[in-house]
């Protein structure tokens, strides 16, 4: 078996804003697999300034696991604990490797295109006017799940916008999520949460920075509505681990990017403490291509989670993979009347 890895920047189509910055270009590794004539791809979906492995080895580390391929899956996933987004690209690869279709990782009723995955529409952070733009083009494209990035703008706007939405619509017609990034306070978390509780969210993503535990185990405490934990997941890697960050804040939701924490392997596990802690969760991808995205949808349907997930994001890039993924009405299908472009494929 022959292993390589290839850097890839993806250019998004408009530069978009978190409260951890702008950003304009996307860089993801792959790994290419190839054996006896046949080819798989994987993607470890790094993020710079988030990811555990946001590491100056982590190139020597993807060049190791090439050299290294003849370990096999289970033993590099084991060697590749703290590099997670390369965990989840050598799963990725071996199951593309081992698949008639290299896209078509885990057949089912979604990839035959007889069921849809519920998703949210996200609202990338920007000026009032634009993220306003941004909500009327998810209400009028179906959408009854939106996703608001907050903490970057006024706090005020912030609220402005929330209330533009309830006036138009109730929660019993909209679904609202915000996510904060870390960027509340923690003197000043509590009340931020009980100023958005007029709104009647769904959640909160992380409302203050990661690491805080008795802080963070204090609001999920006393709440007005449910928080989940997304960046407070990032860089815990042990099963032991992740069973006592759950128990110490005992959060209402956990979010999973499987690029973020291990792969499937690794966000299978955090599924099964949440359902033994009776934590809700669901399902996130990381500004992956479409080949990664791809995987995490495929994956995300057997899971058989009735929750709208964090899935939809091929469309922010101009030099994305074509693919049979489309959202229709705020749902994610498979369309098995499109073509995959598997240029990048054949040659690397």
């Amino acid at each position: 078996m022959k292993a390589t890895y290839h850097k890839y920047m993806l250019e998004f189509k408009r530069p978009s804003g978190t409260s951890r910055g702008v950003m304009t270009e996307k860089e993801t590794w792959f790994i290419v697999l190839e054996e006896n004539g046949k080819k798989g791809i994987g993607e470890c979906g790094i993020l710079r300034g988030l990811s555990a492995d946001d590491r100056d080895d982590y190139e020597a580390k993807l060049n190791w696991t090439c050299q290294n391929i003849h370990l096999g899956e289970t033993a590099l996933w084991e060697a590749l604990l703290e590099f997670p987004s390369i965990q989840f690209g050598i799963e990725m690869a071996f199951l593309s490797l081992n698949s008639k279709n290299p896209f078509l990782l885990f057949p089912s009723d979604f990839t035959n295109n007889s069921k849809s995955i519920t998703i949210n529409g996200l609202v990338w952070m920007g000026e009032e006017a634009y993220m306003k733009q941004q909500i009327e083009e998810k209400l009028a494209d179906g959408f009854n799940c939106i996703k608001l990035k907050i903490g970057a703008i006024d706090f005020d706007k912030e609220l402005e916008l929330l209330r533009f939405i309830r006036s138009h619509f109730s929660a019993d017609q909209i679904e609202i999520r915000v996510d904060a990034n870390g960027a509340f306070a923690l003197s000043e978390a509590l009340e931020k949460l009980n100023q958005l509780n007029q709104f009647q969210l769904h959640s909160i993503e992380q409302p203050i920075k990661k690491g805080n535990i008795d802080a963070m185990a204090s609001l999920c405490k006393n709440t007005p509505f449910p928080i989940a934990l997304d960046e407070e997941l990032i860089g815990v890697f042990s099963l032991e681990e992740k069973e006592k960050l759950l128990q110490e804040i005992k959060p209402q939701y956990i979010i999973l990017k499987p690029s973020f924490v291990g792969g499937f392997k690794g966000t299978k596990e955090w599924i099964d403490l949440a359902e033994k802690f009776k934590i809700g969760w669901w399902i996130t991808s990381a500004l992956e291509s479409n080949i990664g995205l791809n995987a995490i949808a495929q994956w995300t349907f057997t899971q058989n989670s009735k929750m709208p997930q964090g899935l939809g994001t091929g469309a922010l890039y101009t030099n994305n993979f074509d693919c049979p993924l489309e959202v229709l009405q705020g749902k994610l299908w498979y369309n098995t009347s499109k073509k995959w472009d598997a240029s990048f494929l054949e040659n690397s």
